[in-house]
């Protein structure tokens, strides 16, 4: 197979993912209430909660395992698999009498489960050659198509059943198993680590730490639209479910489509622009999107936001491969989705919090002006970074030293 079918392969499965995971979000409200946690925010918060805390514990230990086993896809496809008999379950649980609590339990495993799906995906992308910003763009494009389309799709199939998102998901993710399956791998030639040695080669390269504040306050964000947005959207303009899938899709559709080529960008001009400048101006428009006094700007403003968020999220996570020594890519991108991960937990956490107590103006300015923070503080670090010259953005394909051309 061509390096291009490759990468559309990677891509299609990580677009899949995306789909099962969204085809939830603007209908969450009805889907919590169906399986017996009540309407209000905070149960919906708690039901985001319970996955991406098993996002948290568990992406690293799939990126680890797959550099130890040298094998990234059969992982893959028994997480989509997993993720898949965990959505089916949830569909029970009225049936079964599971009670809310139990339902939480099962997001955990279901999240343990599809957390390797995703990030062993986008992982099989970064291993191959011909630039990592493209890779990245690759992967951005589909999880911004796969949002996009898991946004409407979702809001029409809750408002016809609340469980019809969760049977979607589940057919979703089982043909994504059979997809990755079909996928030949291109790991870079490398000595196999065990898990450990995998894990302590992120303790080797602390310059990581600078990607992963941008991804955590990036998803920070996201988790922030996927809860609060929706909520915001029903109860300040009066969507249904449907309504509200298509005001995020008018955040997902220019996220999906301009990600591939900010990510080629990031290879020509360096990180520092696309993720410094791009994270203050992405956290103003943030801002903006909780002042539109009427819907058509608070769309607008959506589009604005999405643009912006497409011209940081490649580059983030290219910078990832940039840091990261071949033998520890696994392991790196598996640390940048726990930190993900972390600041999707902290979106929803952050957002229901702060809406419950403050109200939802409240809410989009401590997460807009949390991103035009963090771009502020470690703007110096990632200048310093992208000036370097020690990794080629065109390929950066080895682990070079301070000073390499």
């Amino acid at each position: 197979m061509t390096r291009r079918g490759t990468r559309l392969k990677l891509a299609l499965g990580v677009w899949g993912v995306l789909v099962s995971q969204v085809f939830l979000y603007p209908g969450v409200e009805d889907i919590v209430a169906a399986l017996g946690g009540g309407g209000e925010i905070r149960a919906g918060m708690w039901f985001l909660v319970a996955e991406f805390a098993a996002f948290v514990a568990f992406a690293s230990v799939w990126g680890a395992a797959s550099d130890a086993l040298g094998r990234r896809m059969p992982l893959a496809a028994a997480g989509a698999i997993g993720g898949a008999g965990g959505y089916l379950l949830l569909a029970a649980a009225p049936t079964l009498g599971i009670p809310f609590a139990g339902v939480l339990v099962v997001r955990l495993l279901g999240g343990a489960a599809t957390i390797g799906a995703f990030s062993l995906s986008i992982t099989a992308l970064a291993d191959l050659a011909g630039g990592n910003g493209k890779n990245m763009g690759a992967a951005g494009i589909a999880i911004g198509l796969g949002a996009a389309l898991g946004s409407v799709v979702g809001g029409r199939l809750a408002d016809a059943d609340p469980l019809f998102p969760l049977y979607a998901a589940a057919a979703t993710l089982a043909a994504v198993a059979v997809l990755f399956l079909t996928v030949t791998e291109d790991l870079p030639s490398a000595e196999r680590l065990r898990v450990g040695d995998a894990l302590g080669g992120l303790r080797r390269q602390p310059t990581l730490a600078v990607p992963y504040a941008f991804g955590f306050i990036d998803r920070m964000t996201a988790g922030f639209f996927a809860l609060v947005g929706v909520y915001y959207f029903r109860d300040a303009f009066g969507l249904d479910a449907a309504g509200a899938g298509l005001a995020l899709a008018a955040f997902f559709v220019p996220f999906a489509l301009l990600q591939y080529p900010a990510g080629i960008l990031s290879d020509r001009i360096g990180r520092a622009v696309p993720v410094v400048v791009g994270s203050i101006c992405f956290g103003l428009g943030i801002v903006a999107v909780g002042l539109a006094p009427v819907i058509g700007v608070a769309v607008a403003a959506m589009v604005t936001v999405g643009a912006l968020g497409a011209l940081v999220a490649p580059a983030t996570m290219a910078l990832v491969t940039d840091v990261a020594s071949p033998e520890t890519r696994g392991a790196a991108l598996g640390g940048f989705n726990v930190f993900g991960s972390l600041g999707f937990l902290a979106g929803f956490l952050l957002g229901g919090m702060t809406t419950s107590t403050a109200g939802y103006l409240a809410a989009f300015a401590v997460v807009g002006l949390s991103e035009v923070a963090i771009a502020l503080v470690a703007a110096r670090a990632v200048w310093r970074i992208s000036a370097s010259g020690s990794v080629p953005f065109g390929d950066a394909r080895a682990d070079s030293g301070p000073g390499a051309e």
